[in-house]
């Protein structure tokens, strides 16, 4: 592999070849000196050697054949001078005792001892191993423990900001000689290397990039151990890193100050390697039960202000290749971004329809007509007309006709769906119904919400969205099946809490579940006053439930209820959406981020809110107005959903947030008996000028406590 990839350098010609100067604009010159030595040998590398090519493999996230750098391949004059298999020194000194010396040193002033500490142990890999180690020459073979004392770790990176700038140097010297050596047998020190708190700053980024680059260019086995090795931090330690990496694309994307960093056509690596190892934390993070951070954490809002549009299209030329594009990473991207990618591709395809079939979609409150229009139709900007009622639709008419629509089709008199009082949420409901187009509807509904950038009041369990992305793209072979995903007992619990308890129970009993349980693979369910039998397997009825199957008999009971017992709802459901929401930008959403994008987000902040009110006859500094902000902000979350769902139709907010939203709040001149009233197809509230704040606070509360509104009984 080429030293210049792994200690950045402006390029020029030696010898007809490309080699390396090292530059460390920000660093000290102690350690441009330090640097400059190995300037020479490459320099000298570069005039002896035939030009020979070495190369780092592609980073992206499809590569199955990446091999771990090997020392065969480095010149000979950089090889690290140890064998193959090299003895670890022993070194005895423990996180105590490191502490202690750093106490007297801060007492006395006196850093000799702890500068040589840092100056052995960070020397080399060998000396890193030896210090950090549980056991210096035990191999690391297990993805439950990398063997490194990480107390011993945090306290050496908690202290090492708190050490006079020689040995911080120091510190930085001895990992650039590390880089410049194999990593066999090292592979347990990557992810204490990455926890340095030096890298929080830009003076060090050369270094950390080529860190990062090493670790990103590791095989998959090795990104494997590194995934669970990272989810065994604390949630501290963790989220520094993810903090540290997010900032270090930031700072590469956007530098305040563009001469501290080399130009970007010269390190066009450092992005694509931060955010491959921000992947491997991404997945740390998934595989955890619960997560260490929300996924949101992962979110870095400075990608809102690229042109993504350009990413993403270069993503669906490209897919996974070799050519780099945050769409590859679709943990990195916003909410607001997907969503925006999303509508960008809908209205790319809405200008194609329009060339053809120029007209909006009307819609005339007739909802079964919806049915028989053509796929093409659907993804037309929505105009709606009201029956018997004048009126142009800017946006409102088409809000209040979703709200009016869902609302009836979630009607449990209905029966399409059933209704989870304790969890305020609708499932499907599991009769065998011979025409499946309600369903269709519904899906369809949905995904033009979604494409109309309308915030509907569905509440559905997260297995929903989950469904709704298996695949996330539409089969080609109408046969093929969809919505069938893999659920577990969590998933169960969010619309079947007794039955999923019972199964739990059975799942952690100690005794002889045979003879005490006395089931069989046959179950039984209610449909429509008649109960009927299904067995979970061939022979069901006759397969005894044992310690020994009693987890498969789970599994196979889940996916019964959440997948093949409504399988004909769901499937025409899942058709219904895509039919609309046709777009390979779904591949970039998590289950949550479709939800969110139907539903808006939970997260309430009504400071925000107040900041971006409109108001039609009142001003921010009118009495009335000033109250009703007091009032706001004091009232518990259940309360201010209410005052959300009251006005708006729903108690979430758009992905955009509470810009979004468009909230008004209007003047209306009547008695100061009457209750607000609110227009939810425009997101106003109109107010009587009420007098004092305890007469608003009671009016307030009656009207938004009493309101009739979606999923109430």
């Amino acid at each position: 592999m080429l030293i210049n990839e792994m200690i950045f350098s402006f390029g020029t010609e030696v010898s007809g070849r490309t080699v390396s100067y090292l530059v460390f604009s920000s660093l000290s010159v102690e350690v441009e000196d330090h640097v400059g030595k190995l300037e020479d040998l490459l320099l000298k590398q570069a005039n002896l050697a035939a030009p020979r090519a070495y190369t780092l493999p592609p980073i992206c996230p499809d590569v199955r054949q990446k091999q771990r750098i090997s020392i065969d391949i480095l010149p000979p004059e950089v090889r690290a001078r140890f064998t193959s298999d090299p003895v670890i020194p022993i070194r005895t000194k423990t996180a105590k005792e490191f502490q202690e010396d750093m106490e007297k040193a801060t007492i006395s002033g006196d850093w000799k001892q702890v500068h040589e500490f840092y100056l052995t142990t960070f020397d080399s890999f060998l000396e890193l191993n030896a210090a950090f180690k549980k056991e210096a020459n035990a191999p690391f073979n297990t993805t439950e423990d990398s063997g490194i004392n990480t107390k011993f770790v945090n306290a050496v990176y908690d202290a090492l900001l708190h050490t006079p700038p020689d040995t911080q140097k120091s510190v930085l010297k001895g990992i650039i000689n590390s880089l410049l050596r194999e990593w066999k047998g090292t592979l347990n020190l990557a992810s204490s290397l990455l926890q340095n708190p030096q890298y929080a700053s830009t003076a060090t980024y050369v270094i950390y990039a080529h860190l990062l680059r090493q670790i990103a260019a590791l095989a998959e086995a090795d990104h494997h151990f590194l995934m669970h090795w990272f989810k065994k931090l604390s949630q501290k330690r963790f989220k520094q890193l993810v903090e540290r990496l997010q900032l270090f694309i930031t700072t590469r994307l956007f530098p305040a100050k563009p001469e501290e960093l080399p130009p970007m056509a010269k390190c066009s690596w450092w992005i694509p390697s931060a955010t491959k190892v921000l992947s491997l934390l991404n997945g740390a993070n998934s595989i955890s039960t619960p997560p260490i951070l929300p996924f949101a954490d992962f979110y870095n809002l400075t990608l809102d202000h690229i042109d993504f549009m350009e990413d993403y299209q270069t993503w669906q030329a490209n897919g996974n290749s070799n050519r780099f594009t945050f769409c590859q990473f679709p943990f990195i991207l916003s909410t607001v971004v997907k969503k925006a990618v999303i509508q960008r591709d809908s209205e790319q395809q809405m200008i194609s329809m329009a060339r053809v079939s120029a007209p909006p979609l009307p819609v005339h409150l007739r909802t079964s007509a919806l049915l028989s229009r053509k796929r093409a139709d659907l993804k037309k900007k929505l105009k709606v007309t009201f029956v018997g009622e004048a009126g142009l639709d800017m946006g409102g008419l088409t809000k209040e006709w979703f709200l009016l629509l869902i609302r009836q089709i979630f009607h449990t008199d209905y029966g399409m769906f059933m209704y989870v009082k304790d969890l305020h949420c609708h499932w499907f409901s599991s009769w065998k119904c011979d025409n499946c187009s309600e369903f269709r509807l519904v899906g369809a509904l949905m995904g033009l919400a979604v494409y109309n950038s309308i915030t509907l009041d569905i509440r559905f369990p997260p297995c929903v969205y989950k469904k709704l992305l298996t695949p996330p793209v539409v089969p080609c072979d109408p046969d093929a099946p969809v919505g069938m995903a893999t659920l577990t007992l969590d998933d169960l619990q969010q619309i079947m809490p007794d039955l999923a308890h019972g199964l739990g129970e059975l799942l952690s009993y100690e005794g002889n579940v045979e003879e005490d349980f006395y089931t069989t693979f046959q179950v039984f369910q209610e449909e429509l006053g008649v109960v009927k039998s299904y067995n979970l397997k061939p022979g069901g009825d006759k397969i005894p439930v044992t310690n020994q199957n009693r987890k498969e008999y789970v599994q196979l009971y889940i996916d019964f209820l959440l997948n093949k017992s409504i399988y004909r709802q769901f499937a025409s459901f899942y058709h219904g959406f895509h039919s609309v929401c046709a777009s390979n930008a779904l591949m970039l959403l998590r289950p949550e981020e479709v939800e969110i994008l139907v539903c808006g987000s939970p997260n309430l902040d009504m400071s925000s809110l107040q900041r971006v009110a409109l108001y039609e006859g009142y001003n921010k500094a009118d009495l009335t107005i000033r109250a009703f902000w007091d009032v706001v902000l004091a009232f518990p979350l259940e309360l201010q959903k209410k005052l959300l769902h009251f006005t708006t139709g729903s108690d979430r907010l758009p992905v955009g947030g509470m810009a979004d939203l468009n909230f008004k709040i209007s003047k209306i001149d009547v008695s100061t008996d009457w209750l607000p009233v609110s227009h939810t197809c425009f997101n106003q509230i109109c107010l009587p000028p009420y007098k004092s704040k305890k007469e608003l606070r009671q009016k307030l509360t009656v009207a938004i406590s009493n309101a009739e509104g979606f999923g109430l009984e």
